[in-house]
Parts: C-alpha cells; structure tokens; sequence
C-alpha cells in the first residue's frame, strides 16, 4: 500500500479507553488505530488480526473469512466558521476530538486496518483554505486505495469532503458520482460567502463548471425548517428528497435503493441534526421531529453494503451542547457501523 504525504494542522492525539487485554478477542477502538504518519514511516502492510468470528460468519465449510476490506482513514476537520457565518451555535470545531473519544471505548469488530490522519483546523477565519487542504488530503488518501472518513466540524465539512471526492481519481475517470444527504435541511442557500448553509449549492455549481450535474438526494428534510425559497432551488436543481415525517423503514430503503442504482460511487454525508433532539441534542439547530436512529443506521449499512461508498463523513456535532456524550456517542455509533458493513 501506498502512503502519501499529507499535510495536515494537528497530528493525532493517542486515543483511550478501557482495557480488558491485549489481542484481538478483547481489542478496542483505541488499541486498534494507528497513527497514519506511523504507518507510513514504517510502511506496514496493515493486516489486521482477524477478528474473532461465529462459525455463520464463515465460508460454508468452515474456510476463511472473506479478504479483508480496504482500510479506512480518519481525518479531522475543525471548524464551525461556516456554522458561526450561517449564524448557528459555534463549537463544533471541538467535534473530531468527541467523536474519537466515543469511538475509543468501542469492541472492535472490524476486519479492515483503520489509521488516523490527524486534523486540518480552520483558524482566524479562513474556511476556503482549509477546505481546500481538506480536499487534498481526502483525494490522496483515495487514490491510494483507502475509504475515507471526514469528522466535522459544522456543514461546511461537505464542501471539503466534496472537494476531495471530485478531485479523486474514480470521479475525474468519469464514474458517476452520487452525494446521499441525511440531514433536516438542503443546505443549497445562496449567499455572498460559503457557510454551513451552502455547500450542496457550492458542490452543484462546481459540477455544472465540470460539465456534469450533481446527483444529489437527501433524507430527513424538514419542511418547517426549509424556506419555500429552497425547495424551489431543490427542485430546480433535481434534487432527490424524502421528508422527515415520509421516513418508514420501506420508503428509506427504497429512496436510497434507487439513488443507489444510478451512481457508481457514492459520497453519504450524515448531518447529526437529522435526529430526533432526544437523540441527538449536541447540534447547532436540534430537531423538533427528525428521522429516528434506527432509520439512520440501516442508511449506514445499505450504503456500505452497496459496495459503492468512496467516502463519508459526520458533521455538525457540537460538544459544548451535547448532554452526556449523547450525540457523540451516535456520531461513534454511526461510524462504527458504516465500517463494519461490508458488501
């Protein structure tokens, strides 16, 4: 496997968590991570131990489990400029380091190598800059092989994840790309300056300059909560979208079904203010009504299990309002079962 330098703000933090042992029958996320700059110094091969499995999970006549997937790299993005330009709660700049601090106490159940990249950090302002080395490094590490996962930060996360899944090898080869939205709102606001509200407009615009139209759709849409104004861009643009009160677990696997069907790689972008506020209440604009966990999960685990997610990430996560971990906790959760569905 190939390791390309990354320019990154913040190197990662050792992770923590509780131990119960050393080897793989009582392994935690926090004794399974390695620190990417690590591994490319010691250019490990990043075979896992293999996970302890029930006789069901294996071959019919009791062979080896199936070849391990590719490995997964976390990057850090630390920001709530575009939450404090779109005049929501500023803090989720402090979300990657909640969120691998949920994610460290996790059994590790996984059969793929997971490597933390460390943080890009948007400081004195400067979002633009820091999407575009986010993007950077989110386009490196997929085209060396890896699935990507992006911890946000507000919103604006999108557009940097965006950045780095246009500018990777599979999209500007010409596979079909499809960005999945689970989120309350369509972020498709027109304004003077990219924010929080803005980056499915950003990424439609950067499309139609390439040539090509974005393939957007959404779950969990909240009418109240989404200007007249918006729909109409919504619609003018094609945008695919389910409502929060349409959300039955029929009519969730059949949208995301047939999104599925006409893309070749797949961009799932989880806003945490899809949630219902019990749920999920360390958000910038928390859910009166919101899609329930369940619902999410099963989002989670059909696109991974369609074999065409290229990249993901979690956004909007704000620890100065969570209550508990709460909502980090789901973030670890949601993240956790996107990497351990395999297609």
């Amino acid at each position: 496997m190939d390791f390309p330098a990354l320019s990154v703000d913040v190197q990662p933090h050792p992770w923590t968590g509780r131990f119960d042992g050393d080897g793989a029958a009582h392994r935690r996320w926090w004794q399974a991570v390695t620190p990417y700059a690590e591994a490319r110094q010691d250019r490990s091969p990043l075979r896992p131990d293999p996970p302890v499995r029930a006789a069901s999970q294996m071959g019919a006549t009791g062979g080896t489990p199936p070849e391990a997937a590719r490995p997964a790299v976390i990057l850090g993005f630390c920001s709530d400029e575009g939450v404090r330009r779109n005049k929501g709660r500023t803090g989720a700049a402090k979300a990657p380091a909640a969120i691998r601090g949920a994610l460290g106490p996790l059994a590790f159940h996984l059969d793929r190598p997971i490597l933390d990249a460390g943080d890009v950090a948007v400081r004195d302002g400067h979002l633009e800059a820091g999407q575009a080395r986010a993007g950077v490094a989110v386009s490196s590490l997929l085209d060396t092989g890896n699935l990507t996962v992006l911890l946000g930060g507000g919103h604006e996360t999108a557009f940097a994840s965006y950045l780095g899944v246009a500018g990777s090898e599979a999209v500007r080869g010409g596979q079909r790309l499809g960005v999945l939205n689970l989120d309350a709102h369509f972020d498709l606001r027109d304004e003077p300056a990219p924010s929080s509200g803005t980056p499915f407009l950003q990424m439609a615009q950067a499309e139609a300059a390439a040539g090509r139209e974005l393939n957007y759709a959404v779950v969990g849409i909240s009418q109240p909560n989404n200007t007249e104004a918006l729909f109409s861009t919504a619609d003018r643009l094609g945008v695919k979208y389910l409502l929060d009160e349409d959300c039955t677990q029929d009519a969730v696997q059949s949208f995301v079904s047939d999104f599925l069907a006409d893309i070749d790689v797949l961009y799932l972008t989880i806003d945490l203010d899809v949630l219902p506020a019990a749920v999920a209440p360390g958000v910038s604009a928390p859910a009166a009504f919101g899609v329930p966990l369940p619902l999410v999960s099963a989002v989670c685990r059909q696109a991974a299990a369609s074999g065409k997610l290229l990249h993901a990430d979690v956004a909007e996560l704000n620890p100065a309002f969570d209550i508990d971990g709460r909502t980090a906790r789901v973030a670890a959760r949601l993240i956790n079962t996107l990497l351990n569905t395999r297609h």
